[in-house]
């Protein structure tokens, strides 16, 4: 009786390859803060890294298309007092990131299409409510204008970025440092780990635990969490004697896991980056030269290893293209940033296929741009899954998007100071200090043009000199 060996799946065969030396990103210098978040984060539209700066913490953000040697005067996001510790963009605005710092707080920015003269020193809003440092930040997937930040006070804050409010503080749940926090798909659970070993699911409008598992890894070193479109939960973390290894487990029943597997020795803290639309969970180990691909269904083992990408330098951080961001034309199913010490070079994971019509079992609708909710429809209780689009055509990034503002929505001018504004006043598009920034902008544009004319002028009038003294 025969039976069949090798498990059927599409992203068998899935390989990762290093995009060519002329698509990296050089003469960068990566920060070297010690630190376990990605420190890069990426958008149809831009890459942004955390990188090294004196007398405060900075990072750069790149066109995609802007690739080579980076100037090494070319323009910073510079505002924190201390190391920034973690970015991320916004869903639902590509030119919106959120930023956070040893300095305690939490900034949030908004990238013009151009490329600035100078750094960009202005957050459109500052967020101040830990009173120690702050390591994580997440987006809220469905909610608009809704983060999460997580701080070395074991406090979880969920803020309305458009009105610079807390929504919700969790500040009794976490006894130790937090090490990793993550909504499922529509944004109404979190999982968070903890330096207490336990993993949490938490419903944070309700400030309750729902559910909790003490040593899902039994080791001391950090653990990680990400949910899974079925509801599950994927896990990394150490065993006892300090192996890498790998759990999923049902909320519903945290009792045994659903898989559990060791893996290897290493120090290196474990990054999950999942991919819904595929179920695959990419493992990136912060000075490691691999990324390993694991597929999760319902099938035992449950976790199936795809294969691993090897090269030869080790990665500082890794960021992680949204799926709305890949070339679908080259069945490109997902794309990572891995950051070296001076550089940043895309790798590209690939299902390998012979038509070149548009794959629709590989590219199911996916979340788009548009959110689902408001904060306070959120806050009120509401739930929504992601508004998707269909990538069959390709996925455009709009032109710059300054976020409209309503009656209580700050994101595209400074926040007030003292009493809030009257309607007629926040109907106003530009704020005079935009106004003042934008001809201050062009002014130094201008100059530089200038500059440039003069020295194009005097470069010809040596040339001619040249040719006239060999006739």
């Amino acid at each position: 009786m025969s039976r069949r060996v090798v498990r059927q799946s599409k992203f068998r065969h899935v390989f990762g390859q290093a995009a060519k030396a002329d698509q990296a990103y050089e003469d960068i210098r990566v920060s070297k803060v010690t630190w376990d978040s990605s420190f890069c984060a990426v958008n149809p539209k831009f890459l942004a890294i955390i990188v090294e700066a004196g007398g405060g913490g900075a990072f750069i953000v790149l066109p995609l298309a802007k690739t080579g040697r980076v100037d090494k005067n070319y323009p910073l996001v510079t505002g924190h007092t201390a190391p920034v510790l973690d970015i991320d963009w916004c869903p639902h605005n590509d030119n919106v990131i959120a930023s956070a710092s040893d300095d305690t707080t939490v900034m949030v920015w908004q990238i013009p299409d151009y490329t600035p003269v100078r750094n960009i020193t202005e957050p459109i809003i500052t967020l101040e409510g830990h009173s120690k440092r702050v390591g994580i930040l997440s987006w809220h997937p469905t909610a608009r204008n809704v983060l999460l930040s997580a701080g070395g006070d074991n406090v979880i804050i969920i803020w309305n970025v458009g009105t610079g409010e807390v929504l919700l503080s969790l500040d009794d749940m976490h006894p130790d440092v937090i090490h990793s926090v993550c909504w499922n798909s529509n944004g109404s659970l979190l999982a968070t780990t903890c330096k207490d070993k336990t993993l949490r699911i938490v419903d944070p409008r309700k400030g309750q635990v729902v559910a909790e598992r003490f040593a899902a890894h039994e080791g001391m070193r950090p653990m990680r969490a990400v949910f899974t479109r079925q509801g599950h939960i994927f896990t990394t973390g150490f065993t006892r004697m300090s192996q890498r290894e790998l759990g999923l487990w049902d909320p519903n029943n945290f009792e045994e896991p659903v898989a559990l597997q060791e893996m290897d020795t290493s120090n290196g803290v474990l990054l999950p980056f999942y991919d819904a639309d595929s179920s695959i969970v990419y493992l990136c180990g912060k000075g490691d030269s691999s990324i390993r691909y694991f597929e999760i269904t319902d099938e035992p083992p449950f976790v199936h290893y795809l294969n691993t990408f090897s090269s030869k330098e080790p990665q500082r951080g890794m960021g992680f293209m949204p799926k709305r961001g890949l070339d679908v034309s080259k069945c490109e199913i997902a794309r990572f940033y891995k950051l070296h010490e001076r550089k940043c070079e895309p790798i590209i994971m690939t299902v390998p296929r012979k038509s070149d019509l548009f794959q629709d079992d590989l590219y199911p609708d996916t979340p788009g741009p548009e959110p689902a909710l408001e904060a306070d429809e959120w806050l009120s209780g509401q739930d929504a899954e992601p508004v998707l689009i269909s990538l069959r055509e390709g996925y455009v990034p709009p032109k710059h998007r300054e976020l409209r503002v309503t009656k209580r929505n700050i994101l595209d001018v400074r926040p007030p100071s003292g009493p809030r504004r009257s309607q007629s006043a926040s109907d106003a598009p530009l704020s005079q200090h935009t106004l003042e920034t934008l001809l201050e902008e062009i002014k130094a544009l201008r100059e530089r043009v200038q500059a440039q004319e003069q020295r194009i002028t005097a470069l010809e009038n040596m040339l001619c000199e040249l040719v006239d003294g060999t006739d």
